[in-house]
């Protein structure tokens, strides 16, 4: 691929954004930066590429800009603009960063991509392959972009990649020696312009596979397990219903692997991570590690010793009896619903932000199974309890203390209360993760008030 005079775009600026930048910068392109943020937002930025001449447009994207540009890449978080899809329509051409990345990467890569999951498949996948002997770097959403790996890669490196929508939905000759789906459900509607659209973003992972290559599947999704049928790769799959002729299931606590023989690998209660969500996240990063030629022995080994991630079904504290689990990252239906069927005890659950154009309407029957209460938090609160509406008794809180509060005195005596939102956290929060945080310091401080005797 020739870059050298190539006139680049480069949508958006945030850590991709820069490197690409980086990277055209050195292979000779003639780079321009658009980007929606304000000059004042951006700080130093627009001085920063400009002593390297580098135009920053700041404060929205002009058409023009676009068109005049030989070659556009958007950032994996620049939503749906217009120019973009004009720009397409108009012949220009339009990759994701790993695209570019993947033309001059030497090396293998892990492709693991889903609607919930990926992080903490894709983290534990490349301790796996590490601990395991490989040359493993986690790169992605969750790691390095795979961009920053180019200029040092090695043919006997592996990219354990973990993949948004985003990302895929402007590759072309992209090709992962792994390739992973771990599950599939609505979510980025407000990005997408529908389900069908966010499903041939996910199923483009799997296009430019071919014999050498290897898929792994979950069974028990059958948008996901009717993806074998796209190429000659060679299908492993994963399930929790039943045994599968290749891959990973569970039976009677046990994780078993299937290729030539069957493996016990590990029983569920050895691990230390929490729900059944995370079942399937173990069963396909052990795959990974299986197909990759890490022993039996190995993986087990670093399964046991991983302690997940934060803001993933997060044990924060203990009140009493009752118990506080934050798990922000659920930011969408499908995840909440996983979530909430990880427990037995009674929930108080915090449900709420800024919607994606999800149906809530599917928790109404898991609620009335395993909830007590529901506290709404943010933009969605209206719409949740109308889809809600009749199934346990809801309260609306103004911000995240209150929300906190009327859970746990819903909670009590004993209970669960579970921060498990369904939704964005952009309308009170810049993203999952300080809303994470947001709510351990009020669960903390809670705590705190109620030793004091003043809650």
């Amino acid at each position: 691929m020739k870059l050298q005079g190539t006139k680049a775009l480069v949508v958006g600026l945030g850590r991709t954004g820069d490197a690409v930048c980086d990277f055209l910068m050195r292979k000779g392109a003639e780079v321009k930066i658009s980007e929606r943020s304000r000059p004042e937002d951006l700080g130093k930025k627009i001085e920063f590429w400009a002593k390297k001449g580098i135009e920053v447009e700041a404060g929205g994207h002009r058409l023009q800009s676009f068109l005049d540009a030989d070659l556009i890449i958007p950032s994996p978080g620049v939503p749906y603009i217009p120019e973009l899809d004009e720009a397409r329509k108009r012949g220009r051409k339009i990759i994701s960063e790993i695209e570019l990345a993947y033309r001059f990467l030497n090396g293998r890569i892990v492709g693991i991509t889903g609607t919930n999951g990926k992080s903490t498949t894709a983290t534990l996948s490349h301790k796996i392959l590490y601990e395991g002997g490989l040359k493993s770097h986690l790169a992605g959403n969750i790691g390095t972009p795979l961009i920053q790996f180019v200029e040092k890669s090695r043919p006997d490196d592996v990219y354990v990649t973990e993949l948004s929508s985003f990302q895929l939905r402007y590759i072309n000759k992209f090709k992962a020696s792994v390739s992973l789906l771990l599950n599939i459900s609505a979510d980025h509607l407000d990005w997408h312009t529908d389900f069908d659209d966010y499903y041939r973003a996910k199923k483009n992972l799997f296009i430019n596979q071919d014999e050498g290559d290897r898929a792994i599947l979950n069974r028990d999704y059958p948008s996901v397990w009717a993806l074998r049928k796209l190429g000659k790769f060679k299908v492993y799959a994963f399930s929790q219903k039943g045994k599968v002729s290749r891959g990973c299931w569970i039976q009677e606590n046990w994780i078993f692997l299937q290729n030539d023989i069957q493996e016990r690998l590990m029983q569920t209660t050895e691990t230390s991570l929490f729900g059944i969500h995370n079942r399937e996240n173990i069963m396909a990063a052990a795959l990974v590690g299986h197909v990759l030629g890490i022993p039996t022995s190995s993986i087990r080994k670093t399964i046991i010793g991983f302690k997940g991630l934060e803001h993933r079904l997060e044990k924060v504290g203990i009140l009493g009896q009752v118990e506080f689990y934050n798990d922000s990252k659920a930011t969408n239906v499908d995840a909440t619903l996983k979530s909430i069927q990880s427990f037995s005890s009674p929930i108080s659950l915090i449900l709420g932000g800024r919607d994606k154009g999800g149906n809530f309407l599917q928790l109404r029957k898991p609620i009335q199974n395993n909830v007590k209460s529901i506290v709404l938090i943010g933009e969605a609160s209206d719409k949740i309890q109308k889809s809600l509406n009749g199934t346990v008794p809801m309260e609306k809180a103004s911000d995240l203390r209150e929300a906190v509060r009327l859970a746990y005195s819903a909670a009590s005596p004993k209970g669960i209360v579970l921060l498990a939102p369904g939704c964005t956290s952009f309308d009170w929060f810049q993203n999952f993760e300080e809303r994470g945080k947001a709510f351990k310091k009020e669960v903390a401080a809670l705590k705190e008030r109620v030793g004091r005797g003043k809650e």
